[in-house]
């Protein structure tokens, strides 16, 4: 997310971490690297020019001249710049109603109908109430078909009609939401390629009939600053409550982000971060400034543990661990909740303080099925006694799993290595790496 222009502003924000008094001249140098990052990510050119001036102004300032680390000062003024540009504060969903009616527009391809599931699973994990997906795309072929296999996965009910009037499927859908007691309506709507007449006039038939809570924009972050004519399209006819960018986790460059809200004054409130169905985060500001700079997001981190993570099941391990009765079946139990969160190498991103080197370390997650294939093969009393597992053993399990005796050896090895490390951890001889 980002990766491109984080690491040109980590750049230049270390370069003015080295200097110890802030002049105009060494602050030029590195406002015009910030400048060229940010327009490279497509920022739009007003938004950086505004951006960069704000940035100097308050550099240059009282206030940082008598800073004892001006470095520092300057890195907290480029982030709160950042968050300034990014929105400022979190923008909650607007939920008043009985049920409450989000209504998702945006362009085809936009990733509108998968989205719309992912909304849906947030809702009904963060608020547990129950949520109806609405099809009203009745143009794109398969698209209702789409809406139903992911409400299936979701266990989520879709309401549909095939190809009659939207307008009809609407208001028939939200009189069965109010009859089933439903406390979420989320409509899919028809996208077009691009924004027209007929499509908006659609759109306006629907507001006016349902008038919905929340009118969420999904826009493709790919699309760089053109988001914000898209918005600024949309946002013309409906009034817009919020955008939200799918495919962050793609090789985007963030101009989107950086320039919507400023531009637009439309908040972003959701964020797309991968293509499975809990990949949708809520939008913090704050956290996606310290993420471009490099300073981590740690509570973005423990809200993920906290939502997918066993509590009893972590605390007996540790617990295990504080023993030193760790063993190879409570690592792979531990394995197991730690894929829950998904790629290791975005976790790691996550935590503040991480070397720049370490956030680019690929994580196959092969080589997590080949260890679970490995601890699989071994017998109960194996896993609860690892001291047991001589050659024979060894050679047994390796037949058994289809992985080689070397795979074998190393992943003891490393085992061993870990519950070494634990024990030193917790006698205070062995510091964290961060």
């Amino acid at each position: 997310m980002f990766e491109s222009l984080g690491d040109r502003l980590q750049s230049a924000v270390n370069k003015i971490k080295g200097y110890g008094k802030i002049t105009e001249s060494n602050i030029s140098d590195v406002t015009r690297e910030i400048r060229l990052a940010l327009l490279e990510a497509d920022v739009n050119y007003k938004v950086v020019k505004e951006f960069i001036n704000n940035v100097k102004e308050k550099a240059l300032g009282e206030e940082v001249a008598k800073s004892l680390k001006p470095g520092e000062m300057f890195v907290k003024i480029l982030k709160d710049e950042l968050v300034e540009l990014l929105g400022g504060n979190k923008e909650d969903l607007y939920m008043n109603g009985n049920p409450s009616i989000l209504m998702l527009v945006g362009l085809q391809g936009s990733g509108k109908t998968t989205t719309i599931g992912k909304l849906a699973l947030m809702l009904r994990k963060k608020y547990k109430k129950k949520p109806l997906l609405v099809a009203c795309d009745v143009y794109r072929p398969a698209a209702i078909d789409q809406l139903k296999q992911i409400g299936k996965e979701l266990s989520i009910e879709v309401y549909e009609e095939g190809k009659n009037n939207p307008v009809d499927i609407v208001k028939n859908a939200l009189n069965y939401a109010i009859e089933n007691k439903y406390d979420y309506v989320l409509i899919d709507t028809a996208g077009r390629l691009h924004i027209d007449e007929e499509l908006m006039e659609e759109l306006n038939n629907i507001n006016e009939v349902v008038k919905p809570n929340e009118i969420l924009l999904v826009v493709d972050s790919m699309t760089g600053q053109d988001a914000v004519n898209v918005i600024e399209g949309f946002n013309n006819r409906l009034h817009l409550t919020g955008a939200i960018l799918t495919k962050l986790d793609g090789d985007t460059r963030g101009g989107a982000a950086l320039s919507i809200r400023h531009l637009t004054n439309v908040p972003i409130k959701f964020i797309g971060v991968s293509e499975k169905m809990d990949g949708l985060d809520e939008f913090y500001p704050e956290r996606m400034a310290t993420r471009i700079l490099g300073m981590g997001d740690l509570m973005t981190m423990i809200e993920k543990a906290e939502s997918v993570i066993d509590e009893d099941e972590a605390k007996r391990a540790a617990k295990r661990m504080e023993q030193g009765k760790f063993d190879l079946e409570d690592f792979l139990s531990t394995m197991k909740q730690i894929k829950k969160l998904g790629p290791l190498e975005n976790l790691i991103k996550l935590i503040p303080g991480i070397p720049k080197e370490a956030k680019k370390i690929k994580i196959d997650p092969k080589d997590m099925a080949h260890i679970e294939a490995i601890i699989l093969s071994m017998t109960p009393y194996e896993r609860r006694h690892p001291e047991c597992l001589k050659a024979s053993r060894k050679i047994r399990i390796s037949k058994g799993c289809g992985r080689s005796v070397e795979e074998v050896n190393k992943l003891i090895k490393q085992f061993d290595q870990m519950k070494v490390m634990m024990k030193n951890m917790k006698n205070g001889n062995m510091k964290m790496p961060f």
